[in-house]
């Protein structure tokens, strides 16, 4: 690399890893009645940001695909601030919030790549317990393949059924892998929400498979057309990657945690372990569920105190109904978590998910 090229990465990637920080924080914290009190803790730092990528000079052409993915990164990240900043500026509202945070999963995107050639960058990717882990580091180093790192299958922006998934770059076939089927919010997709679950997949060694509804959301009602499309999608990533039919986790966040309830209670499941995350319950799932599936059966229900969306006695509610029916609940409440997805669960969830 030129001088000129390193002098410009070396300017950009602190503020941006910084920036990133911040809306995963902003994300993790967001409260409708705190929104003011988040956007004070994060700070600006999309103002340093903003200075650092607008003083990039021009770069030589065979630098030109790095070149875009930093300025795609750049851009996404500077588009989410963008739209909260106007929210903050009392413009819009909640879901303006909402729709200004689809930049960061593409930011992470963009970004993801680079992580290959660039050590801060492969560090980010880490979950907080592996920050500095010299050993994982080296381990990564060599990149994704053809059959490792991040693959789309169908999961283009816009496009419902797909999936997205992510096997760890040092993944070998001799051994079998567990796996994590992540589910998506109403409205989502796989392909933004595998980045809630991307850092812990890549430091403990886990598939990751993120689908996406075939419907707007998750057919919690009507036809179930997304357990055959689950199932489909599971045996696709069973044929190609090694998994271990003793460790395979179905988890998800809102609509998504509630059908981890509607399709993982059904009798034929092959989920060893679901995981509903602020989701929602009703009773007769119980009492309609396979009573020989639930006797044991592995549920871990996390829950905020401040979820508005789902309130918690829900969750406690659900805690019960299951536990009397024979299942063997984990129930975890976090005091400050709203209607948002708590990223710091997940390394505890593959804990749990391995017998640790």
């Amino acid at each position: 690399m030129t001088e000129a090229v390193v002098d410009d990465i070396v300017a950009v990637l602190p503020p941006l890893l910084n920036a990133l920080e911040a809306l995963g924080y902003f994300t993790r914290h967001l409260h409708p009645p705190a929104f003011a009190s988040v956007m004070n803790a994060i700070g600006a730092p999309d103002h340093a940001l903003r200075s650092a990528h607008a003083a990039t000079g021009a770069w030589p052409e065979q630098f030109a695909g790095l070149r875009e993915r930093l300025d795609r990164a750049c851009n996404e990240t500077l588009a989410a601030f963008a739209g909260i900043r106007d929210v903050e500026r009392g413009n819009g509202d909640l879901v303006a919030v909402f729709r200004a945070l689809r930049h960061l999963p593409r930011a992470q995107e963009a970004l993801y790549p680079l992580s290959a050639q660039f050590p801060p960058v492969s560090n980010f990717f880490l979950n907080g317990a592996n920050r500095g882990n010299e050993a994982l580091l080296s381990r990564l180093e060599v990149g994704a393949g053809e059959h490792t790192g991040i693959h789309h299958d169908h999961n283009e922006p816009g496009s419902r059924g797909g999936f997205s998934v992510y096997v760890p770059e040092y993944y070998t076939p001799d051994r079998d892998w567990p796996l994590v089927m992540a589910l998506h919010g109403g409205s989502g997709n796989g392909r933004g929400f595998l980045w809630s679950w991307l850092r812990d997949a890549r430091s403990s060694g886990a598939i990751l498979v993120a689908p996406t509804a075939t419907g707007q959301t998750w057919a919690l009602m009507g036809d179930d057309t997304d357990t055959p499309n689950l199932m489909r999608i599971l045996e696709t990533v069973r044929d190609r990657w090694n998994v271990d039919a003793s460790r395979m986790l179905l988890t998800g966040m809102s609509d998504g945690g509630t059908f981890c309830y509607v399709s993982g209670l059904d009798g034929a499941s092959p989920f060893t372990h679901l995981a509903p995350v602020s989701a929602t319950f009703h009773p007769l799932l119980a009492e309609m569920a396979d009573a020989s599936r639930l006797q044991g059966l592995p549920v871990f229900i996390t829950h905020g105190k401040l979820d508005w969306m789902f309130p918690v006695q829900t969750a406690r509610q659900t805690q019960g109904a299951l536990a009397a029916a024979g299942a063997e609940v984990t129930y975890r409440e976090i005091d400050d978590l709203s209607h948002t997805y708590p990223r710091e669960i997940n390394a505890e969830l593959l804990q749990w998910l391995n017998g640790a």
